[in-house]
């Protein structure tokens, strides 16, 4: 890794993120999910941001809150206080439907600026979803207020938020764009990625596999793992569930697993949970 002053860069061993908090047991990117994880001896929290119409960083994975709520529209057409009315809690269910015992506990749509407050001594692996430069100048505000540029890692589906986000926050860890993922794959397949490949992230964080032409393809390989390293970034896995599926590509010499299950994960480690 190219920060090595930073715990991000030289962890010892795999890490382990979980996904929209421990988001296999409790309402994903709620403030008790993320709880309920910061419990176990992970190394970090994976989220997604959102603005609210009133310039709020909120975290939820959709910009929709129809999935996990009992309400219904977009996130950017709510102010916070409009937001905080809904159930968080209302959608999830832990046996396919049948019952819904977060109904009705007080979970709301945490906000980013919560979060930050709530976890000093956790990594915070955030995913921009909505690409619009106000975000990224109200997200390195926060940054900027809460002195949280060595505990976070940023990344977004959007190569041009992610460029935005480098130079508006050029001290904070970033992911690999899209781009650079695909271009390190496609060169590293060509026996190429040592002449040409200029990647700018500090870590890639991808699917094991991907579909392509209708098929599933594997992205992941120990070819590919040990290119990345020799670029120096991490590779971060998501979203691994299955522990079989974790043991085979830590085996590979990945450097994270990003889970809704932590607990599982940490098994896989080695790590003693409570």
């Amino acid at each position: 890794m190219r920060l090595p002053s930073r715990p991000f860069a030289h962890q010892d061993g795999v890490v382990v993120l979980a996904h929209r908090g421990w988001s296999g047991r409790f309402p994903e990117n709620t403030m008790l999910a993320f709880e309920k994880a910061a419990g176990l001896p992970i190394d970090g929290l994976e989220m997604d941001i959102h603005a609210t119409r009133d310039d709020v960083l909120v975290i939820s994975h959709d910009d929709d809150v129809a999935r996990m709520t009992d309400g219904d529209g977009r996130i950017p057409d709510y102010t916070l206080a409009e937001l905080q009315q809904l159930d968080a809690g209302y959608r999830f269910s832990p046996d396919g439907g049948h019952t819904f015992p977060f109904r009705g506990q007080g979970l709301t749509i945490p906000t980013m600026e919560a979060v930050l407050r709530r976890f000093p001594d956790l990594w915070l692996n955030v995913d921009i979803k909505q690409h619009e430069p106000r975000v990224v100048s109200l997200f390195c505000e926060l940054i900027r207020k809460y002195d949280a540029a060595e505990r976070l890692c940023v990344g977004s589906f959007s190569n041009e938020t992610v460029a935005q986000f480098r130079r508006a926050c050029p001290d904070v860890v970033s992911l690999a764009t899209l781009a650079e993922i695909g271009w390190l794959y496609g060169l590293q397949l060509l026996r190429l990625d040592g002449l040409f490949f200029r990647g700018g992230g500090h870590a890639m964080q991808i699917p094991p596999r991907r579909k392509q032409m209708g098929m599933s393809v594997e992205v992941v390989s120990p070819r590919f793992v040990r290119r990345a390293h020799h670029h120096g970034m991490a590779v971060h896995l998501w979203t691994l569930n299955e522990v079989d599926a974790m043991r085979r590509y830590v085996a590979m010499g990945v450097d994270g697993i990003i889970t809704d299950h932590p607990d599982r994960a940490l098994a896989v480690v080695g790590v003693e949970a409570p």
